[in-house]
C-alpha cells in the first residue's frame, strides 16, 4: 500500500489525485520543518493512521515528496461525498496528530492546510495550485498550531455538501385573471455559516481572487437547488464572468454541472450586475454566446437609460430576456414633477420596446407600495420581486410552497395588504399567498 500512495512526480500526482476529483472537497496538508524523522518515514506512519484519525475509511489519499525533499503534501477527498455531520475536521485531527507526536515519539513538524470546494469546472492545474498556495498560506498563519483562520472559514462553508440558500421569488401578475403567480426567483447566499455575500466577502483575505470565489459561489448555489422549479436567476459580475469563462472548456463543464444535477439550462439566467468590466482578450458578447449556445439566457441589473446595464442590452441583443428595474429611482407622483413624470413614463415605454424586440420580460425590484404595484400593472409591467408580495426563502421552503404559490388573486391580496400589520408585511420572511387562508 506504501508504494501505491506516495509519489515524486507532480504532473502524475495531478492526474491521479485531483483530476479524478473535480467536483468533490479536496484537501492538501502541507508538511514541512520536521524534526527527529525522515519524510519517508513519516509518510509511513501517516499511511497506517490516517483513516483512524480522520475516524473514516471512506477517503482517497495520496502523498507528494517535493524533489529537496523538505515539503510533504498529503491530499484527502471523500470516495464519493462526505454528509454534512460526517464531515471531519481535518485541521484537529491534524492538530491532535502533531500533539501526539510530540508527546510519544520526540516528533515535531508545522503543517498548513489548503482546501478547495466543489471544483466541476476549474482545470486540474488551477485546483492544485490553489491548494498549495492557499496551504503555505495557512501555514504562516498557524503559528499557534491548528489555529482556525477566517480563510479555512470561508473555504470550508463553500467546501461543505450544505445547500444553503436563499430564493427571491418572482412574482407575475396575469391582467387576464388578474392573479399573482410565483414563477422563479432570484438565487442568493444566506441561510448557513453566512447571511449574504457581503458577509463571505469579508473573510476572504485581500489577496485572494475573487474571481475563484465568485467561480465557486455560483457552482455552490446551482447545487442548492437543484430540482427547484421556476425560471432561476444568479448574480455575477461582468468582469469575473469574462475572466471564468473566457476559456470553451469552463462553459461546456458549466453545461455539464447542470445536466448531472438535473436542471434545465432554458431554465437558468445569469444576472449581469452593474460593475465596471474591460474587455481585453475577450469580448463580453462573445463569452455570453458561448452559454447562450447552450440555451442559458441573461438579465441585466439595475437597468437605466445612463446604466452600464443600458449598454449591455444593446450589446447583447435576444440574448438579453430580463431586465431589472428599481421603482425606488423612480417617483411616480405627477403632483411632485410633472416633468419628471412625463419622463419616467417615456422610458417605461422605450422599456417596453426593448423588452418586446428580445421577447424578454420586465421585472421591478423593491416595490414598496400598492400605488405603484398599481402604476406598474396599468403600464404593462407585470414581473415583481418585493416583500410586499412575497420575501426570501431558504430553497426547502421555495420547492415546497412553490406549487401553492400561484393564482392569488388581486382582489385578495389587496385585502390581505390593507388588513396586515406594516411589520409583518414589509418583513423578508412576509408571503401572501400563505397569509391568503388566514
Amino acid at each position: 500500500m506504501f508504494k501505491d500512495v506516495i509519489f515524486f512526480d507532480e504532473e502524475i500526482f495531478k492526474k491521479r489525485h485531483i483530476a479524478p476529483h473535480r467536483g468533490k472537497p479536496i484537501f492538501l496538508i502541507r508538511f514541512e520543518n520536521f524534526n527527529n524523522i525522515e519524510i519517508s518515514d513519516f509518510v509511513e506512519i501517516l499511511t497506517d493512521e490516517i483513516h483512524f484519525l480522520l475516524n473514516t475509511v471512506a477517503i482517497d489519499f495520496g502523498f507528494l515528496i517535493t524533489p529537496k525533499k523538505d515539503t510533504l503534501f498529503l491530499s484527502i477527498s471523500p470516495m464519493n461525498g462526505w454528509k454534512e455531520n460526517d464531515f471531519p475536521n481535518i485541521d484537529n485531527a491534524v492538530g491532535k496528530f502533531l500533539d501526539q507526536c510530540e508527546k510519544e515519539r520526540n516528533i515535531s513538524f508545522r503543517f498548513g492546510i489548503g482546501r478547495t470546494p466543489c471544483n466541476y469546472i476549474s482545470e486540474s492545474d488551477e485546483i492544485y495550485k490553489e491548494l498549495v498556495e492557499s496551504s503555505k498560506k495557512n501555514l504562516i498563519d498557524n503559528l499557534t498550531r491548528w489555529k482556525w483562520t477566517f480563510f479555512n472559514r470561508a473555504n470550508t462553508y463553500l467546501s461543505t455538501s450544505s445547500k444553503d440558500a436563499m430564493i427571491q421569488p418572482t412574482v407575475y401578475y396575469n391582467p387576464t385573471t388578474k392573479t399573482f403567480s410565483v414563477k422563479g426567483g432570484e438565487v442568493f447566499i444566506g441561510g448557513g455559516i453566512y447571511q449574504n455575500y457581503k458577509e463571505l466577502l469579508h473573510d476572504i483575505p485581500p489577496d485572494q481572487d475573487l474571481n475563484r470565489f465568485e467561480l465557486l459561489i455560483l457552482e455552490k448555489l446551482l447545487l442548492a437547488v437543484e430540482g427547484s422549479p421556476g425560471v432561476l436567476k444568479f448574480n455575477i459580475s461582468p468582469q469575473s464572468f469574462i475572466d471564468i469563462f473566457k476559456d470553451p472548456n469552463k462553459v461546456k463543464r458549466f453545461y455539464g454541472l447542470l445536466i448531472n444535477k438535473n436542471i434545465n439550462p432554458n431554465l437558468i439566467r445569469l444576472e449581469l450586475v452593474e460593475k465596471p468590466y474591460e474587455e481585453k482578450d475577450v469580448k463580453l458578447k462573445d463569452v455570453c454566446k458561448m452559454f447562450w449556445d447552450y440555451g442559458i439566457s441573461f438579465a441585466a441589473d439595475d437597468f437605466g437609460v445612463r446604466s452600464q446595464s443600458h449598454q449591455v442590452v444593446l450589446e447583447l441583443g435576444i440574448m438579453i430576456k430580463e431586465f431589472k428595474l428599481d421603482p425606488l429611482s423612480f417617483q411616480f407622483k405627477q403632483d411632485d414633477d410633472e416633468i419628471k413624470f412625463l419622463d419616467n413614463l417615456a422610458f417605461i415605454d422605450y422599456c417596453q420596446h426593448l423588452a418586446n424586440n428580445r421577447d424578454a420580460i420586465i421585472t421591478a425590484e423593491a416595490v414598496q407600495d400598492i400605488e405603484t404595484l398599481e402604476f406598474l400593472i396599468e403600464h404593462k409591467i407585470y414581473y415583481f420581486q418585493s416583500n410586499i408580495l412575497c420575501g426570501k426563502m431558504n430553497v426547502e421552503q421555495y420547492k415546497t410552497y412553490f406549487s401553492s404559490m400561484q393564482n392569488l388573486p388581486f382582489d385578495t391580496f389587496k385585502k390581505i395588504y390593507y388588513s396586515t400589520p406594516k411589520e409583518i408585511l414589509y418583513s423578508s420572511k412576509n408571503n401572501v399567498f400563505l397569509l391568503k387562508d388566514n
